[in-house]
């Protein structure tokens, strides 16, 4: 099992240092296991030059059949576990960046102490990545928007989370209560870059291409986008608990509700149906939700005052 997780990370990392990063171990060491391998197989799995790393097609096929076996072998560690107290043993859950910052120290806290023998193994990525991942067995549990596609997926939504425009101190929009699609025309609109799935709700969330700023301007994160904001190159949108997480607080960003149709993304876990403790994945989304769904503490919550 070990030589072939280890054959899998150089597939999919093209290089033995890279794999081997990931693996936690040293370069020599990765060598050593895919030549093990290799020698107990009596075949050439991987075709090595100086400058890449290549698999042979018998390699290819075996790749194939290896992340299979990962697969169901985490799957019996599932079940044994699953067979024992709810929400116990470990979880590797997959969060995108624009989530994971913001919702998981609210819910955390009171999830460590309702379930204290539960161990998160958290891992941040573009969702793109996350549903790889997920798919292949390297992770049992995705904490992501919607909509998205997950195909071949089961999930949960358990949250609704509303876009509010931010701009900075001194705009005409300070002078309203809420905003919509077309007060923003015209304006810069400063996005994320390319692969955030924020990105694309934020174009469902107002129609982007009437503003020049949407293709020039873009972010690599919600932090960057309130500081561009707070600089005068634009105004953003931002989900509301990012802003309730207090990610402008310190500048002269304000923020304003955006009303209209698809001014809002969903916030849930996606598994596989063959989990086996899909049952206590429910369970954990039924208690986020209602985590919350608790009111914050007011000096908590920039949101509550302009």
């Amino acid at each position: 099992m070990r030589q072939l997780r280890h054959l899998v990370a150089v597939a999919d990392h093209g290089h033995f240092g890279r794999a081997a990063e990931a693996c936690l171990i040293t370069q020599s060491s990765m060598s050593a296991s895919i030549k093990e391998l290799e020698t107990l197989l009596g075949k050439v799995l991987i075709e090595r030059t100086r400058r890449s790393v290549m698999l042979t097609p018998l390699g290819t096929d075996i790749v194939a059949r290896a992340r299979k076996v990962l697969t169901d072998a985490e799957a019996i560690v599932d079940l044994v576990t699953a067979s024992g107290a709810p929400l116990a043993g470990s979880i590797r859950l997959g969060v995108i960046p624009t989530i994971g910052p913001f919702l998981l120290p609210r819910v955390l806290p009171a999830l460590r102490s309702a379930y204290p023998e539960l161990k998160l193994y958290l891992r941040e990525e573009q969702t793109g990545r996350l549903i790889d991942g997920l798919a292949a067995g390297d992770l049992d549990l995705l904490l992501i928007a919607f909509p998205y596609p997950t195909p071949g997926f089961e999930t949960h939504l358990f949250a609704e989370d509303p876009f509010w425009v931010a701009f900075p101190r001194g705009h005409g929009f300070a002078a309203k209560e809420r905003l919509t699609g077309a007060d923003l025309e015209g304006e810069e609109v400063l996005l994320l870059e390319e692969g955030h799935c924020l990105r694309d709700h934020a174009l469902s969330a107002c129609d982007t291409a009437r503003h020049p700023g949407a293709a020039e301007f873009q972010a690599s994160s919600l932090h960057t986008l309130v500081q561009m904001v707070d600089n005068g190159l634009g105004l953003t949108l931002l989900p509301k608990m990012a802003i309730d997480a207090g990610i402008a607080r310190g500048t002269r960003v304000e923020a304003r509700p955006l009303e209209g149709k698809g001014t809002s993304r969903k916030i849930g876990f996606a598994w596989r149906p063959s989990s086996p403790r899909k049952h206590e994945f429910a369970l954990l989304a039924e208690f986020f939700r209602d985590e919350l769904a608790t009111p914050l503490p007011p000096h908590s919550n920039p949101s509550a005052s302009k």
